[in-house]
């Protein structure tokens, strides 16, 4: 009875003092979980969104990391051929990301209305892009293996990053490589009705030769950071308004990399809201709905079986203006395919591979898998569909719109 007695009395009086004068150590500071430090407030309220589509998801932007200028240069071909191309890339770790933010928000350098095309950026989407289709808009509506197609593809060159890491040069030239198979077999399988012109032409981003050979995209690749200059922002962001657009496709499969950062920050500058979050296209999409290949119904996996959705940022009318392909097509198009759909394994003269880079043929099952006919044959398949919407995208806009001697005016 002695002990029950002196427990309860110092029980107590424990209890009194731990209520008089304690605190728990993981208790909220005056102002509740938030630091009153002005160095950490809360962000402020997200800028408000234009309209987006039912089907958006939003994606982060990504920080800003300080490179060098960007050129481009043409990218066609009339012969495959492998690439030389660097076997660490694929096996690299990725980078540390410090931030998933753009800290802040960069001006865009054109503007455009939400709700369709003001007839000044018809007249001049329908000048820009009249050459593009055989025929102009009497061929508009017609079943799309009935039509013919004329382009020629760029692939962007910028300093400190490697824009080549798909191709091969010879002479300062791109003759062979992951674009110019795609466009070698787009001409063939088609039948020459999508027909790439083969010309290799060098085109500065900071000239106005955009403007003069006005091509349907322009193809960004790699696997580093860059950082596009303030005249190459203001002439992308002009040639999407007219109509253009540029297709990124990352070297190495996946998000986050350094190109995946940079691409993702350097395009939210050239569209008319660069606030807007970067869209996964959907089933729906007319890519896939109203394609030149229908059996291919969603995003094929490319390099190691990636299958990240195709995103997109939206520009003029709703249309894509940048489009996104983080899975490394690139790299399964240096797997060149014959008419049959077979890999192609034939060499030239010099005993070289014309349309697979050798030393991703050797090493497919170790750094390179998905390497496969049927795998390879659906990405030739998806990388046509996207072209093929990327040269029809403007027409049912475009139908209505008046034409007349204002509409040759760039």
């Amino acid at each position: 009875m002695f002990h029950t007695i002196f427990v309860l009395l110092f029980s107590a009086l424990f209890v009194r003092q731990y209520n008089r004068n304690d605190v728990p150590d993981f208790a909220a500071p005056p102002g509740g979980l938030v630091s009153s430090d002005p160095a950490v407030q809360p962000p402020p309220d997200a800028p408000p969104q234009l309209d987006q589509p039912a089907y958006a998801q939003p994606t982060p932007d990504v920080s800003k990391v300080p490179m060098a200028p960007s050129q481009v240069a043409a990218l066609t071909t009339s012969s495959l051929a492998p690439n030389s191309f660097q076997m660490s890339s694929l096996a690299t770790t990725l980078p540390a990301i410090k931030s998933d933010r753009l800290a802040t928000p960069l001006t865009p350098k054109i503007t455009a209305s939400t709700h369709g095309l003001s007839k000044e950026i018809a007249s001049r989407i329908a000048s820009f892009t009249d050459g593009w289709s055989v025929g102009g808009t009497k061929a508009m509506g017609k079943p799309l293996k009935s039509r013919e197609f004329v382009f020629t593809a760029y692939l962007a060159k910028y300093q400190g990053g490697d824009w080549d890491s798909t191709v091969r040069m010879e002479d300062g030239h791109i003759w062979a490589g992951s674009l110019p198979n795609l466009l070698y077999i787009i001409t063939k399988l088609s039948k020459q009705k999508i027909h790439a012109e083969p010309q290799v032409e060098p085109l500065d981003l900071a000239s106005d030769e955009i403007f003069v050979k006005k091509p349907p995209f322009i193809w960004f690749t790699g696997h580093r950071d860059f950082t596009l200059t303030d005249k190459e922002v203001e002439n992308l962001g002009e040639y999407l308004r007219r109509g253009g657009c540029i297709w990124g496709d990352s070297s190495l499969p996946g998000r986050r990399s350094r190109f995946d950062i940079a691409f993702r920050r350097e395009m939210l500058r050239l569209v008319p809201d660069p606030t807007q979050a970067w869209l996964p296209l959907p089933p729906t999409h007319p890519i896939f709905t109203h394609a030149w290949y229908s059996e291919i119904k969603a995003v094929p996996p490319g390099v190691n079986y990636y299958d990240e959705p195709v995103y997109a940022l939206m520009g003029y009318g709703g249309e894509i203006a940048v489009i996104y392909t983080a899975n490394d097509y690139g790299d399964m198009w240096q797997f060149g395919i014959d008419e049959k759909g077979e890999i192609d394994l034939s060499r030239d003269e010099k005993r070289r591979m014309v349309a697979v880079n050798e030393e991703m043929w050797y090493r497919r099952n170790l750094y390179y898998r998905n390497i496969d006919t049927k795998a390879l044959f659906d990405t030739y398949k998806f990388g046509t569909n996207v072209i093929i919407h990327l040269l029809t995208r403007w027409e049912e806009k475009l139908r209505t719109v008046p034409r007349g001697p204002d509409n040759a005016a760039n």
